[in-house]
């Protein structure tokens, strides 16, 4: 029994949606407990997002404990992104290979196991060697969680709106709870809470799993592509601790040079072996199909934008205006607000009815808006005037731009693909993140030397401030047009209309197909 039928971007005849036997083998998306599944999902995700900017805050705290160098203090950041941007497209995999409840129940046990030894840690290598174990158990249940989130609600388009309406609101606010929470934790308790606290999220995500989230059907376990594995590891941990490099020692550095480039040779050495693979790591066809491309393009574009607000605010407020750190989380729960009713509206309510295109177009117009408001903010910026409006139009932007991205990103997938699928959805904001990093920090740190060769003859006791000042308002006038690009792309890759959620994907692949996913390699890296 199948349903309707569509023709696809090739101008072939596809089923819509699966039949309603290979829906019954999927995870049971009709069950009643599948929106306290969603929260078991969520808490699960929320634990992953958040750790980012907690373990910022707790840093300093952690380096004067323990007594480990500036240096060193780096790694404990550096590591966890090694081993989670490295990880993920093979962590996707073998939620596809094995079952994604199942790799989900271990990703999420395994994080917070990692939690607990690198809250109790006694030394720098112990700390470093846990957040290396995050990050690889990071990998395993960031794309199980939202492949499951997909199959649960794959049978309605409202609903699966709706849960990635709320499952977008915790990757968009995820980091600035972080930020108060970490806050919070560090000056009543211990740095060593902001870790321990993950064995709360862990501990109730693990029983909303075991009781709510239906389990999968025993998948069909192809052969695993060891070439395309090894080569999509060494590609993305090059890329990554390149881009590290590049925040901390600049973009000529031998040690940012020579990993980039291997990084890059070594991703379109394992598109070329994904072309040719029976059982390919990362079928080709998932990140071909336009709507995709453009949800993944979309989401790597944003988050290089994101990282503006939250590290670059973060220190304005810190080091400017001398938030604390808990006053500096408070400050940012207007954005918090203004994602939260963003995704409900827009995501949750109207992207059923008109489709990504005009939500997430507008929703970087919205965030290229922001950024353009936290230019104006000054020594002498009052909260209140200058930062709270551009942090709810910036919130606003953010809400329609991740829950409609990320569920057209892991729409019209095959049952079989989804983990890989929602793996890319995270590898793309991880790159996203880690070249806004470098790149950010880059340009803060040219402008304010040049802030202070250009004033070196008026000297002031405020020079350092201005220069910070001068610094911060060029990156969010870079982070503007960063969401003003994301908009361009949205418009031109995203289809009008509503999205197909189930359709099959067409498997022709030729020679000007796997040009077009080695030119979008390299734009991503």
């Amino acid at each position: 029994m199948k349903e309707t039928l569509r023709p696809n971007e090739f101008g072939q005849s596809e089923v819509a949606s699966m039949n309603v036997d290979e829906r019954a083998t999927c995870v049971g998306s009709k069950s009643s407990g599948r929106w306290l599944a969603l929260i078991a999902l969520s808490l699960a995700q929320l634990m992953d997002v958040l750790d980012n900017t907690i373990v910022n805050i707790a840093l300093p705290s952690a380096q004067h404990d323990l007594g480990f160098s500036i240096d060193n203090r780096q790694w404990v950041v550096t590591g966890y992104a090694l081993a989670f941007g490295s990880l993920l497209l093979l962590g996707g995999r073998l939620a596809d290979r094995f079952g994604r409840k199942r790799m989900f129940l271990i990703g999420v046990a395994g994080f917070a196991v990692a939690s607990a030894f690198g809250g109790s840690a006694n030394g720098f290598v112990v700390l470093l060697l846990a957040r290396v174990t995050q990050g690889v158990f990071a990998a395993i249940l960031a794309p199980a969680a939202l492949s499951l989130v997909a199959e649960v609600f794959a049978d309605n388009a409202q609903d699966r709106a709706r849960a990635f309406g709320i499952f977008g609101v915790v990757s968009g606010v995820g980091g600035a709870l972080g930020l108060l929470l970490g806050g919070v934790l560090t000056q009543t308790l211990s740095w060593r809470w902001c870790l321990y606290v993950n064995l709360v999220f862990g501990i109730m995500a693990l029983i909303g799993a075991l009781a709510f989230v239906p389990s999968d059907e025993r998948p069909h376990r192809a052969r695993l592509d060891f070439p395309g594995s090894i080569t999509a590891v060494l590609g993305l941990v090059s890329i990554v601790y390149g881009l590290g490099n590049a925040a901390s020692n600049g973009w000529i550095d031998v040690w940012t040079l020579v990993p980039m480039i291997f990084g890059i040779v070594s991703m379109i050495v394992f598109v070329l072996i994904q072309h040719r693979a029976t059982h390919p790591l990362l079928p080709l066809q998932v990140v071909l199909d336009r709507g995709r491309g453009g949800a993944y393009l979309t989401l790597w574009i944003s988050g290089i934008g994101m990282f503006a607000v939250f590290l670059f605010l973060t220190y304005y407020m810190q080091e400017v205006l001398k938030f604390s750190p808990v006053r500096t989380g408070v400050a940012f729960l207007p954005l918090i607000g203004a994602v939260v009713v963003s995704s409900i509206i827009f995501g949750a309510v109207l992207f059923p009815r008109v489709g990504p295109r005009p939500l997430v177009s507008v929703g970087c117009v919205l965030a290229a808006i922001g950024m353009a408001m936290f230019t104006s903010i000054s020594a002498t910026s009052g909260y209140a005037a200058h930062t709270l409006p551009a942090l709810l139009v910036t919130g606003l932007g953010f809400g329609m731009i991740f829950s409609p991205a990320q569920n057209t990103a892991t729409s019209g997938i095959r049952a079989c693909d989804a983990g890989v699928a929602s793996a890319m959805v995270n590898t793309v904001q991880q790159i996203g993140g880690s070249l806004g990093t470098a790149m950010f920090n880059s340009l803060a740190v040219t402008a304010a030397a040049a802030y202070q060769k250009d004033h070196t003859s008026s000297y002031q006791p405020t020079m350092s401030i201005n220069a910070t000042l001068a610094a911060t308002q060029l990156v969010f006038w870079a982070a503007a047009g960063v969401f003003l690009l994301g908009g361009i792309v949205a418009v031109i890759l995203f289809r009008s209309g509503p999205i197909v959620i189930n359709d099959k994907i067409n498997n022709v692949m030729t020679k000007q197909n796997v040009l077009s996913v080695i030119l979008l390699v390299i734009i991503i890296e």
